[in-house]
């Protein structure tokens, strides 16, 4: 007499991932527990009623699902988005104190600091120059000239 019968082993098994999933959170174990569970429920009613057609189905189960939804879970679930930053400098004038070479960084006046800024066009910005922030890149300012 067997321990388990396959359909037992399977749902075990579909739990067992599903709990994996819930400690690691990879979007990876809640697949491969759908297609055991799967897999328990078509060996229960007898369409699979052979190892090699069980795991034929746990493994087609498994990988169906994870291609077609894993993306689309993991959006979903996966928490929010990145919170855009600083965005009230975007818009904002300042003035170059060194100036930015056309691939390097240079330094502008903002806000009673020195930040370390970026051209934005790829151009060198001269020193003295008035420029307007684009967008927060790090630490970076990236500018361009104000025209």
């Amino acid at each position: 007499m067997d321990f388990f019968s396959l359909p037992e082993f399977w749902a075990i098994a579909g739990l067992a991932f599903l709990i994996i999933e819930l400690l690691t959170v990879s979007f990876f174990f809640a697949f491969l527990g759908v297609g055991a569970l799967v897999t328990s429920l078509t060996a229960y009613l007898g369409v699979t009623p052979e190892i090699n057609s069980q795991l034929l189905c746990f493994s087609v189960v498994s990988i169906v699902t994870l291609a077609a939804f894993r993306r689309s879970v993991k959006r979903w679930l996966g928490g929010r988005q990145k919170a855009p930053g600083y965005v009230e400098y975007i818009g904002d004038r300042a003035k170059v104190t060194l100036t930015i070479p056309a691939n390097g960084e240079g330094r502008i006046f903002y806000r009673g600091a020195e930040w370390i800024a970026r051209s934005g066009t790829g151009q060198t910005i001269a020193e003295g120059a008035s420029v307007v922030i684009r967008k927060l890149d790090g630490i970076r300012l990236i500018v361009e000239t104000d025209s």
